[in-house]
C-alpha cells in the first residue's frame, strides 16, 4: 500500500461539528477503513492545518475518493500528498 499524507483545515461548519462532537473525529477514522484505507496515525496541528493524518491506500484512485468524499461533506477542505519512504528515495538515485 502507498502512504500519502492528509492536511485537513476544517470549514466554519467543521468547528462546529467537533465543539458540539469531538468524537466524531474518531467516527471517520472508522468510517476510512470502509473505503479500504488504513489510518495509520493522525494528529491536531497548530498553524494553516487543523489535522495531519497518515493514511495508507492501496493507489491513487482510491485515496483520491476518500479525499473527495470527505470533501463533499462541507465540513473540512483536504490537501492529500503521496508520500515516498526516504530509503525508497534514496534507491532511486543509486
Amino acid at each position: 500500500m502507498a502512504t500519502y499524507i492528509m492536511l485537513t483545515r476544517l470549514t466554519d461548519k467543521g468547528a462546529v461539528t467537533i465543539k458540539e462532537n469531538p468524537a466524531r473525529i474518531q467516527a471517520v477514522d472508522k468510517e476510512l477503513e470502509k473505503f479500504g484505507v488504513n489510518m495509520v496515525a493522525q494528529y491536531a496541528v497548530l498553524g494553516p492545518y487543523d489535522f495531519v493524518t497518515v493514511i495508507e491506500a492501496p493507489d491513487n484512485m482510491t485515496i483520491a475518493r476518500v479525499s473527495a468524499e470527505l470533501a463533499s461533506r462541507g465540513t473540512v477542505r483536504i490537501q492529500t500528498l503521496p508520500a515516498v519512504p526516504i530509503n525508497e528515495f534514496i534507491a532511486k538515485f543509486k
